[in-house]
């Protein structure tokens, strides 16, 4: 197919859609005309509003305003909820999927107010799927699961195929593609039960998503074009999905070096969201069409195209396309040979990913993995204890039959006798079997806290150990090509060592934080010098950092406390390597050890920034691991004081803080006085 005869058929595609919703709008407009209340005239608003959607989005937007406006001024709950959503579909239409959060989140209020579940489990859906746009897939997780809930709680299987789609969607994107791929059958499956016909072009649309990302590109393109083919003979109006697939068309060609069929794929999927205004997948056109041009070594054409998108993308919040963005833009021009340009876009990418893909977000899944799991095993549970109530109210009437007939015949007796011996070894069975349940339940809450140590350590591997290997592998090969100057690399160096000595810290932190999940650290008591511990952390702090703060030791000599002292000598170092984080060059930190009755009380007290009362509440928390950068944009993993807490409390001590934001904070901790 030529590419303009490939053109003119999307044209073709456009105006027979247009001329469908029109001869659709004209009849709602005549209802419009003749609607007696203020109900109904806002119930003809919104759906004239969803079919301009697909011809002209300013007007959709004028028409969903106006019926808002009427809602508000009748107090007509339910249409206000329903005004919101239709705004938010709109606003994800546009691609401005931040915007279309805040009015899912406006409707989600509206619906709990009225009890309407379909509403609920609907916003529930579409918030999932905008955090899923914007790359945040914990929260998509969340969302689509509590979609998938009410769904079911109310019968509703069209709800359940959608929120199963979806939830493939977000294990195809974490990379679980099995997962995903059952998730996706099973949403198959509870379609072909409603005899929802638009199923298969969306499921052979991730399908083929999934074979891109696998680099089975032949197998990619039969998926996609069987996507498409379901898509047009249903005659789906011009949505968000054959253009979608026409972008995945055109990535598979890129990938297999068609640069020409690539290029009328995009140009042919830009044709149809600039129906619909969608800017965050025209961006995502200009990254792919950039592409092809970067491979055929057309540099300024790519770079107009990367750099607009990557704009566009930073507007929108869409993350997942930015780092896409500043990836191509980092490889672009290092082709180019222009390497200080590389390097940045390299470091934009780097912290964008890092702020996306935190050491949090797949902890937070696996935990809401569980609990979704978990739900459902209660459920079961349920239906269970039920049965053996049955069971058991059964045979107690059993036993009552067999008194009776034993007095009445000795032979029945003994056929009665045989009937209670049965029902005594179920009930036997049946506590083994309640015994052997409360044994899998305890297996499987140690199987699942050894699994988030597995998962926090290797999260924490992958993002925190990777940036300053990362930094030192661009600065040698800066170097190598005599591209720093002696001031740059004098600069380079002092951030290097503040990465390096970040690194050490955080694998001294993780390893002891994952021999104390294990339980390998066994607590060894001995006699320790309060005094001499604080004093030689000081010394040891004071000329790694090059903060220009004054560290002062107020704790009286000769001050004896009894505990391990390798585990109180990393709790007063992760406490002054805190404050130096969060305190500014030239100021104080106190360490301190006052006696109280049979302990001493321990503190490390700064001047720097404080801590905030929400931030005091979860500081301590395990599942937390709350970390934010210091004053000089040092990085934490949120180890140190969980580290801290579970030392101090194997010594028999307790923690806590006292803070304030501008004016610093002071950690305290008790430890045994020593004899």
């Amino acid at each position: 197919m030529s590419k303009r005869l490939f053109f003119f058929f999307t044209i073709f595609l456009i105006s027979v859609t247009a001329s469908y919703g029109q001869s659709k709008v004209d009849s709602l407009n005549t209802l419009l005309n003749s609607a007696k209340n203020d109900s109904t005239r806002v119930g003809i608003l919104l759906q004239l509003s969803s079919e301009y959607q697909f011809i002209e989005l300013t007007k959709s937007e004028e028409l969903v305003d106006n019926a808002l406006k009427i809602a508000e001024a009748e107090n007509l709950l339910p249409s206000r909820a329903e005004a919101y959503k239709e705004k938010a579909s709109i606003q994800s239409v546009k691609g401005d999927y931040s915007s279309a959060i805040k009015y899912n989140d406006q409707a989600l209020v509206l619906f709990f107010q009225l009890k309407d579940s379909a509403g609920i489990a609907k916003c529930y859906n579409n918030l999932g799927t905008n955090y899923h746009s914007l790359g945040k897939f914990d929260e998509a997780y969340f969302f689509h699961t509590q979609s998938y809930r009410i769904g079911d709680a109310i019968g509703d299987k069209l709800q359940l195929a959608i929120s199963l789609h979806n939830l493939g969607s977000v294990f195809k994107e974490l990379g679980q593609y099995d997962r995903a791929l059952d998730y996706f059958k099973l949403s198959l499956k509870r379609s072909e039960e409603v005899k929802d016909n638009e199923a298969p072009a969306y499921y052979y649309s991730e399908i083929g998503d999934m074979y891109i990302k696998k680099k089975h590109y032949d197998s990619a393109l039969s998926a996609l074009k069987l996507s498409l083919s379901f898509s047009r003979s249903i005659k789906l109006r011009i949505n968000e999905l054959e253009p979608i697939v026409l972008i995945n068309i055109a990535r598979t060609y890129l990938y297999k070096k068609d640069h020409s069929l690539a290029l009328k794929y995009y140009d042919s999927a830009s044709s149809l969201f600039k129906v619909s205004e969608n800017a965050f997948v025209l961006a995502k056109t200009d990254l792919g069409r950039g592409l092809v041009f970067m491979n055929e070594k057309k540099y300024k054409e790519a770079q107009l195209l990367m750099e607009k998108s990557a704009e566009t993308a930073h507007r929108l919040n869409a993350w997942t396309l930015e780092v896409e963005c500043y990836q191509a833009l980092s490889r672009l021009f290092e082709e180019m040979g222009d390497l200080r340009k590389s390097l940045i876009y390299y470091k934009r990418h780097q912290s964008v990913e890092d702020s996306l893909f935190n050491q949090g977000m797949q902890a937070r899944i696996f935990q809401d993995q569980i609990r979704f799991v978990t739900s459902s095993k209660e459920e079961q549970i349920m239906a269970l204890t039920k049965q053996e109530h049955l069971n058991k109210d059964q045979i107690r009437k059993q036993e009552l039959v067999q008194n009776i007939l034993v007095v009445t015949t000795a032979l029945c007796g003994v056929l009665l006798l045989s009937v209670y011996r049965s029902g005594q070894r179920r009930i036997k069975i049946n506590k083994l079997l309640l015994e052997h349940q409360d044994e899998i339940k305890k297996r499987s809450q140690e199987l699942e806290q050894l699994n988030q140590v597995k998962d926090k350590f290797f999260s924490i591997i992958s993002h925190d150990l990777r940036s300053p290997i990362n930094a030192l592998s661009g600065i040698l090969d800066l170097m190598a090509k005599d591209q720093i100057s002696p001031t740059e690399f004098s600069t380079l160096n002092k951030e290097l060592r503040l990465q390096f000595n970040h690194t050490k810290t955080l694998i001294n932190n993780l390893l002891d934080w994952t021999l104390l999940q294990m339980d390998k650290l066994k607590i060894q008591v001995e006699k320790i010098d309060l005094h001499v511990l604080a004093d030689n952390n000081i010394k040891l702090l004071s000329s790694l950092h090059y903060k220009e703060i004054k560290i002062t030791n107020k704790v009286a000599p000769v001050s004896f406390a009894l505990g391990d002292s390798n585990m109180i000598n990393l709790v007063v170092r992760n406490l002054l390597t805190n404050a130096i984080k969060f305190s500014e060059a030239g100021d104080l930190i106190e360490v301190d050890a006052k006696l109280d009755g049979e302990n001493y009380i321990v503190s490390v007290k700064d001047y720097g920034v404080g801590i905030s009362p929400e931030v005091q509440k979860i500081l301590f928390e395990k599942t937390s691991g709350y970390s934010t950068r210091g004053t000089a944009n040092e990085k934490g993993t949120g180890l140190g004081l969980i580290l801290c807490k579970e030392f101090v409390e194997r010594n028999g001590g307790k923690i806590w803080l006292e803070s304030e934001l501008g004016k610093g904070s002071t950690f305290f901790f008790t430890i045994k006085k020593g004899a």
